[in-house]
């Protein structure tokens, strides 16, 4: 008896010290119910942040960049009509402010620079790697926002002068369009509202496709370009909030919807992409803070296609844009704002024509890139334009630097888009008994440096 007690104690014993807990506490386990979200149809702020981040997370995932795009402008709503070329006074503000667009007076410094290194009366194919440029005249004062002339002193700039074009070559080609369409073809008194298809536009179409096939000797990137002949630019995006006061939505909370649909006369595409002109962080001003609603400039709402289109599709190689050339209309003359006494809103008419016409060509772009609202540019783009009436000329060039422009993504968005631009001014006076007087330089050779702008490795 007093052994089967013992084995049954050291039994016991066994099975105590076998009942140890084990220092590293048991793992819950799994929930056997799914986390708790907002619906997806409901009214709240919870549910409208899930919707947003399922179609975020649709776009990311999109296999191309046609599926991309199909999704970004799927949801049609009411959105404002962005007009490039508008009556609307003092619409270059407002459109700064829909496009967070710092607007510098003049060109871009280095421009300024190449220019001052060239004699006058002859032209650098190397110095129109810049975008833009002034006179060529040294001795006459730069634009507001280019650099000092003194910069043009350097041993490098002073090797890009040569070889040079000749003046004088490109002076005769430019007269000789000019000629053509204005004194030796008999045309018929053109149709109300439609001078600008009478001279001016044929006229520019000569000018740019001649100066360019004369050009492409010097710039190989337009040698590999395609020109276009009244393309259609279109770019569809959200910028601020309203509240929705009609319908069956009334009360909601929407985004502020914007979409430019652009004629340009001419555009110029190029299978690269143009050199930056500052970099990406840059902050030369500030971007013009508007209130009041866009219907108060006024705009109007209506609801269509959100399309975005740079004049191409996206299979296309030349998917960069080059140099984009705009024909001021007849109802936006000089003369009539003479005639009004708003001699202060001619230039606004061109600027706001190159800030829209160019943001939404540029950002269309970037979007054929990969790039959008919630992955913002890695790399600035860089477009520019010309605005004319077939007598005057004035010069825009625009970078790029963000696309984050929703009320989510600006808030932590210090970059800024930048375009810088000119004065109109004439190319020539008058032409009389078949000859052009009064004949500007300086606007040809603005013009042939905009043709001539490559990238580096060029």
């Amino acid at each position: 008896m007093a052994a089967s007690r013992g084995r049954r104690l050291l039994w016991h014993g066994r099975c105590w010290f076998s009942q140890t807990e084990s220092g590293v506490p048991p793992q819950p386990p799994d929930s056997l119910y799914p986390p708790i979200v907002a619906s997806a149809t409901a009214k709240s702020k919870a549910a409208k942040r899930r919707r947003l981040e399922h179609f975020n997370q649709r776009v990311h995932a999109a296999a191309s960049i046609e599926e991309k795009l199909r999704l970004y402008g799927q949801l049609q709503r009411p959105k404002y009509m962005l007009y490039p070329q508008t009556f609307a006074l003092n619409a270059d503000r407002w459109y700064r402010s829909f496009t967070k667009t710092v607007f510098v007076p003049g060109l871009p410094p280095r421009a300024a620079a190449a220019a001052a290194a060239k004699a006058p009366g002859a032209v650098a194919p190397e110095a129109a790697e810049t975008p833009a440029g002034v006179a060529p005249e040294a001795a006459k004062a730069p634009e507001p926002g280019t650099a000092a002339p003194e910069a043009a002193k350097s041993p490098e700039l002073a090797a890009a002068a040569a070889p040079c074009l000749d003046m004088g070559e490109l002076r005769s080609l430019a007269c000789d369009a000019l000629l053509q369409e204005s004194f030796y073809q008999n045309k018929k008194r053109p149709f109300l509202y439609r001078d600008q298809d009478h001279t001016p536009g044929p006229f520019l179409t000569q000018l740019v496709s001649t100066l360019a096939a004369f050009l492409c000797g010097r710039n190989p990137l337009l040698a590999a370009s395609s020109l276009d002949l009244k393309p259609q630019v279109n770019y569809y995006w959200h910028h601020g909030e309203e509240v929705v006061v009609h319908g069956h939505r009334k009360g909601r909370v929407d985004p502020v919807r914007f979409q430019i649909d652009d004629n340009p006369h001419l555009q110029i595409r190029v299978p690269k992409q143009l050199p930056e002109i500052v970099p990406l962080e840059s902050d030369l001003g500030d971007v013009p803070v508007i209130d009041h609603k866009p219907s108060k400039l006024p705009l109007f709402k209506k609801q269509y296609e959100n399309k975005v289109y740079i004049g191409s599709k996206v299979a296309d190689p030349c998917c960069y844009g080059h140099t984009q050339f705009h024909l001021i209309p007849d109802k936006l003359k000089r003369e009539k704002f003479v005639r009004a006494n708003l001699e202060d809103q001619i230039e606004v008419v061109y600027r706001a024509n190159g800030i829209a016409s160019l943001f939404a060509w540029t950002a269309a772009q970037a979007m054929y890139q990969g790039f959008w609202n919630e992955a913002d540019v890695t790399r600035p783009f860089v477009s520019q334009a010309v605005v004319t009436d077939g007598k005057y000329f004035a010069f825009f060039c625009y970078q790029l630097n963000t696309l984050a422009l929703t009320v989510e993504t600006i808030q932590n968005n210090p970059r800024k888009n930048i375009c810088w631009g000119t004065d109109s001014k004439p190319l020539y006076d008058v032409v009389e008994d078949g000859s052009v007087k009064g004949f500007n330089d300086e606007v040809l050779l603005q013009l042939v440096r905009f043709l001539l702008n490559r990238p580096k490795e060029l």
